[in-house]
């Protein structure tokens, strides 16, 4: 089951690769650029590692799946809104939506053993309350780091952690796949989020943002390690 790991997860791993970065819009540029070291250190963390070499319990994806449910909720909940205030029309909202298909991931995934109350999730979960209610910029940081990711370096983890279920008699995660071409939803994705009408502070706070949010999944990240042991 064990497979060679990947020189990067996704297109953030890869700054230098112009022709991947070729359309990008300013801002979109500007958050690549920002979180291309958070990306590095979260594709270290052992629990990535072990997922990208097959290697990554099926204890270890439910429990990854169960809890990022919270959040997508949340996200789906207010981001549609939040966007619109902020002038960002054009979201696929619809098509990039993850909760249903979590809920059915972790409805099929019931058989594998039942894991802790994630305190990560309890505290990323917390953190974008806040900032539905006080910085809604700050959140849509946040959008563009999940949604992204799934659209791109999720597109490999989903290859391996597929492979380690079947291998144990699971069904298939549906978490990381999309009724559309990925293209397009990246495309969709981040022409919206360059149609955000921000302030120069703003804008500053959103690519600050984008590297905490990275932080949120590195927290995650290190409590799913700490499930191997």
């Amino acid at each position: 089951m064990t497979t060679a790991i990947p020189v990067a997860i996704s297109d953030h791993a890869r700054p230098a690769d112009v022709q991947a970065h070729k359309g990008f819009g300013p801002r979109v540029h500007r958050l690549h650029g920002r979180i291309g070291a958070a990306h590095h250190q979260a594709e270290g963390m052992s629990f990535s590692r072990s997922l990208l070499a097959g290697q990554a319990s099926p204890r270890q994806l439910a429990a990854l799946i169960r809890a990022l449910a919270p959040a997508y909720g949340l996200i789906e909940a207010q981001g549609p809104l939040l966007a619109a205030a902020l002038g960002a029309g054009g979201f696929p909202w619809a098509d990039l939506a993850r909760s249903q298909a979590l809920h059915q991931d972790i409805d099929r995934l019931a058989v594998v053993p039942a894991t802790p109350a994630s305190a990560a999730a309890g505290i990323w979960l917390e953190h974008l309350q806040r900032l539905a209610q006080q910085a809604p910029h700050r959140f849509m940081a946040h959008v563009y780091v999940r949604y992204g990711g799934d659209l791109s370096g999720g597109q490999q983890l989903a290859e391996q952690a597929q492979a380690i279920l079947a291998s144990q008699g699971l069904p298939p995660l549906q978490f990381w796949q999309f009724q559309r071409p990925i293209p397009e939803l990246k495309q969709e994705l981040h022409d919206a989020i360059e149609r955000m009408d921000l302030s120069d502070d703003e804008e500053q706070e959103l690519l600050e943002e984008s590297v905490v949010a990275f932080h949120d999944t590195q927290r995650l990240l290190a409590e799913l390690g700490d499930l191997a042991v």
